[in-house]
């Protein structure tokens, strides 16, 4: 009997695969190895094919779709209400193939190979900057237990300890010295490591014209319009610029009941690297904003005068998310000096 749907659970080495046919029932009940499941698929017919969005999920994706599937990627916590019983390989399959096939489910955009590699840029420089963050602050501990206190910021590390090493007159033994000496060459090669990494992002973006459209706009930069571009690929996938806020965990948390709204904190879901780079931006411009010695009557002026600093730039995180949106999905320039009809009527 035909296949119509199928549901992967994806692993390492071994894949399960759940198959139903058009009327519902379970026709399929196969294990693959890895290097079996491309061979599999091409003597297939054309079926649905569903996935949980996780390691790997998008190079199987690129991979069965070129086989002529209509594959579609769900987040994990979407198909666990499918799962009926215990976990396992097989109950899992099963609760993909079934979730797949839900006319209210919401899918994963498919990436390319492009966006993933500038992802790997992203993530890379990341790790990067914790390590070299974590650095910072063994040698700023360390010192400390002698007495030897840095000023807080990593630009201080640099600046003072190859001195305080220097200084004999402390009390602090050769040994520790020669030790603080090493981990400050270690925190210069990961600094290094930072500064390539950015340099490879940005020459990216200058060839990128989506990227340096959203440049354009205060508050984003080369590395947060780079990973916005590679993270949402197709924005026109999105419905509008509030579900790209709340991919980005930039919306209130919701606990409403019996027709009572009650609005929470930000929901921070999603991917919290793009909602950090939104909102260290948004905070950039709320301190250009606030050193500027002239009063402006702008919409940022007016939330800085009744609500925090920090309200103020999740506020402005969530309006760039949505600009965003609106500038990628229907391929406009971004203007400041921008106003809609309601505004200025």
């Amino acid at each position: 009997m035909k296949i119509t749907t199928v549901g992967i659970d994806l692993a390492k080495a071994v894949f399960q695969v759940h198959g139903v046919n058009e009327h519902g029932k379970a026709v399929l009940r196969k294990q693959l190895k890895r290097d079996q499941v491309a061979a599999f698929f091409a003597n297939m017919p054309p079926c649905l094919v569903g996935m949980e969005a996780c390691s790997s999920a998008h190079h199987w994706a690129r991979k069965l779709r070129g086989l002529g599937h209509d594959v579609r990627l769900m987040a994990p916590q979407f198909v666990k209400p499918y799962v009926k019983t215990n976990k396992n390989d097989m109950a899992d399959a099963e609760a993909i193939c079934e979730a797949v096939s839900r006319p209210n489910m919401r899918f994963v955009p498919i990436k390319s190979i492009e966006q993933q590699a500038v992802l790997t840029l992203h993530r890379v420089r990341q790790g990067f900057v914790k390590a070299r963050t974590a650095q910072a602050n063994q040698i700023r501990g360390l010192l400390g237990e002698f007495g030897l206190v840095i000023p807080q910021g990593i630009a201080h590390i640099a600046n003072r300890v190859p001195e305080l090493i220097e200084d004999a007159s402390n009390e602090l033994p050769g040994s520790v010295r020669q030790l603080v000496e090493r981990l400050l060459e270690h925190l210069k090669v990961l600094a290094s490591q930072v500064n390539e990494i950015e340099t490879q992002i940005v020459a990216w973006h200058r060839m990128n014209d989506d990227s340096r459209k959203l440049a354009r706009m205060p508050g984003i930069g080369p590395i947060t319009a780079s990973a916005m571009v590679a993270s949402m690929g197709d924005a026109r996938s999105f419905k509008n610029g509030r579900q790209v806020s709340a991919w980005l965990g930039l919306v209130p948390k919701q606990n409403s009941s019996g027709g009572k709204a009650v609005l929470l904190g930000m929901s921070k879901r999603g991917d919290s690297y793009l909602r950090t780079l939104l909102i260290q931006g948004a905070r950039s411009v709320i301190y250009a904003t606030e050193r500027k010695k002239e009063v402006v009557d702008s919409w940022l002026s007016r939330l800085l005068r009744r609500r925090n600093a920090n309200v103020a730039a999740v506020a402005l995180a969530n309006k760039n998310a949505r600009i965003i949106w609106a500038l990628l999905s229907g391929n406009r320039e971004f203007r400041s000096d921008y106003a809609t009809a309601n505004s200025a009527a």
